[in-house]
């Protein structure tokens, strides 16, 4: 096995763009500061929630979200954010709604979600994120419960192996590297490391698009059915529709396809009114959000920052008022 690598410093993605979507026009506050309460779903270092909380006022809240306890621990060691105004929770941005509610609060001014893994995530090999560095395939986003993808491969059938390979991966040779998967496994030799995974998929995968690890889709794959990805994005969105206060922003930057597509789908979908077609005189369902378009990284964040090639920003403002609750820990407006 390869020596330790040092996982690197995490560059955060649209980071600018972001807060400022996140915060909208603060010229309508008496005095340009914002007070409201806000949540980072995915905090990973902590670079939206510092920015955040050098934007807004004293009476502010910034409520951070990550199920990686490393990110956790980050957090609580990290003395810039030795602030009253914030705090961190581990658990899934799936999970949104009954952690603010045990938290007191149930009605917030923003939500941000930066989707994905971060680098220290991908840059350290016992985390078995990476094909680029020898480790254990563990992939797991909370490394204290859950499956490896190492045990998932160890206990899946073929069929569902390909399956998982073909539909969060989009590999067209999915079948053929769970036939190998599977003919290793009943060998006596399992894939445990992502070496191992690696050289199996290399061996399967017969062609690949110019500059892309033959591994690459399949990685991705395991990843994200193994983390449960698709559906806590699910979760979350939903969790947006319950949570924003009127005018409260949503902002989600995705790196995938199949991110960017459940977001821009659910955006669409909350931004129309409803009519019942089978019921022509009863009132129409009032849209729920309103879409305030998308945005990519510009070519100087590119040129710095060559992971953040693929992401893709999308922005959406709550439009009416959802059901009563109780009242809010903050409140922009």
């Amino acid at each position: 096995m390869n020596a330790p690598v040092l996982a690197t410093a995490h560059i955060t993605v649209l980071l600018g763009e972001a807060v400022d979507a996140l915060l909208g026009d603060v010229s309508d506050e008496a005095d340009g500061v914002l007070n409201g309460t806000y949540v980072d779903g995915t905090f990973g270092r902590g670079g939206h929630s510092r920015a955040l909380l050098q934007r807004l006022g004293e009476r502010a809240r910034v409520i951070a979200i990550d199920r990686d306890p490393q990110a956790v621990a980050a957090a609580a060691a990290d003395p810039g954010l030795a602030d009253p105004r914030f705090s961190i929770h581990h658990t899934s941005f799936g999970q949104l709604v009954p952690t603010l509610a045990a938290a007191g609060v149930t009605r917030i001014d923003g939500l941000l979600l930066d989707l994905g893994v971060s680098s220290p995530q991908i840059d350290t090999p016992e985390r078995g994120f990476s094909f680029r560095f020898d480790g254990p395939l563990d992939m797991r986003m909370d490394t204290t419960r859950g499956e490896s993808a190492a045990d998932f491969l160890a206990r899946a059938d073929e069929r569902h192996i390909a399956e998982v390979i073909r539909d969060y991966g989009e590999e067209r040779f999915a079948v053929q590297v769970a036939k190998a998967l599977v003919a290793r496994r009943e060998s006596g030799n399992p894939v445990r490391t992502t070496r191992e995974l690696s050289e199996v998929v290399a061996g399967a995968v017969k062609t690949r698009e110019p500059g892309q690890n033959p591994a690459t889709r399949t990685f991705q794959a395991l990843r994200i059915f193994v983390n449960a990805e698709l559906e806590e994005l699910e979760q979350g969105l939903n969790a947006a529709l319950d949570l924003l206060a009127p005018g409260g922003r949503l902002v989600v930057i995705s790196f995938h396809s199949l991110e960017d597509r459940i977001v821009k789908t659910f955006i669409a979908r909350e931004s129309k009114a409803v009519f019942d077609r089978r019921a022509p005189f009863a009132p129409e369902v009032a849209m729920r959000l309103r879409s305030l378009g998308r945005v990519k990284p510009g070519e100087t964040e590119l040129r710095a920052n060559p992971r953040a090639r693929s992401a893709v920003m999308r922005i959406a403002e709550r439009t009416d008022a959802p059901a009563p609750a109780a009242a809010s820990m903050g409140g922009k407006r």
